[in-house]
């Protein structure tokens, strides 16, 4: 295969990759608090020998999270949070603590607030949150305050990357921090929705033909490019 061709195969593979992310964010697009994925192109160039023209070479292994606010909604559930700017909830999980802008969360059986996986959610200090389990009224302030019968009892966390590129996907809705985390005040909780997903559904799937025709272009000169080389060993073998 000549350089035109493993030019086309990379591109090919990049397309694959993005085709892969945009079937996720559709599949996602009810997901609370998910956010949406893209994927980086890379052009590499390389100088050959002699008068030959450049060797240009994609790839697309580096994956972009969209972080654009998606759009809350009512559900009045005493223990549903949205987050109104920046910032993430911290939650407690195995592998570590993580972030996530899904404010779904209910009391488990030691009355912590948890995620429907089960993860506590921490307040400021890195703590589990209580619920005290006589507690006839819980109200959230937009600061994250938690009070029980008008009584505060700790205040939820919001927090964000030192650096935002130290943030991976762990799942469809956490993040994992390699570096460190500081904490975030100027967005405010709201109790009583939730964050929908940011996907676009129109713009995916005008990206998805987008991405396809791409595919299919290339994919129609590597079959022209093979007809091409078996002509030309037919030839030769004669």
């Amino acid at each position: 295969m000549d350089n035109a061709g493993y030019t086309t195969l990379t591109r090919q593979a990049g397309l694959m990759r993005e085709m892969s992310t945009v079937a996720n964010n559709l599949a996602n697009l009810s997901t609370t608090g998910f956010r949406k994925e893209g994927v980086i192109f890379a052009e590499h160039i390389k100088a050959l020998d002699g008068n030959e023209d450049s060797l240009s070479m994609a790839s697309a292994n580096v994956r972009l999270t969209v972080q654009q606010q998606g759009t809350l909604t009512q559900t009045n559930g005493r223990f549903d949070f949205a987050i109104e700017g920046e910032g993430f909830f911290m939650i407690e999980t195995p592998d570590g603590n993580q972030l996530t802008r899904a404010g779904n969360f209910t009391p488990n059986g030691e009355g912590e607030l948890v995620t429907p996986d089960g993860y506590r959610l921490l307040d400021g200090g890195g703590s589990p949150i209580f619920i005290p389990p006589d507690a006839r009224s819980i109200a959230v302030a937009a600061d994250g305050t938690l009070s029980a019968d008008g009584v505060p009892q700790t205040q939820i966390g919001l927090f964000t990357p030192a650096d935002p590129t130290d943030l991976s996907r762990q799942n469809g809705v956490r993040f994992q921090v390699r570096g460190d985390v500081i904490p975030v005040e100027d967005s405010a909780i709201m109790q009583g929705f939730v964050e929908d997903s940011n996907v676009n559904p129109v713009i995916e799937i005008a990206r998805m033909i987008e991405v396809q025709r791409a595919y299919e272009l290339g994919q129609g000169f590597l079959d022209k490019e093979d007809e091409r080389i078996r002509g030309v060993l037919q030839t030769l073998g004669r």
